[in-house]
């Protein structure tokens, strides 16, 4: 549950901008997104590994971006 503090005197477009970043930062509709179709874990980790392979090639300069 997300909790803004405004004040009496703030206007509801900042608060709800606020709110907009704040429910960005926390991730919670590319957690729901997930959530909505089953992967397996092998088709999970898989993704992982070719992601942490991918990663290290850039770091290595074999990649470029």
């Amino acid at each position: 549950m997300l909790i803004i503090d405004s004040k009496d005197c703030e206007n509801i477009d900042k608060a709800l901008k606020k709110y907009k970043k704040k429910f960005e930062k926390s991730r919670t509709l590319l957690e729901l997104r997930d959530r909505q179709s089953f992967t397996k874990p092998s088709v999970r980790r898989r993704g992982e590994v070719l992601k942490a392979v991918y990663k290290q090639q850039i770091a290595s300069g074999k990649v470029e971006i």
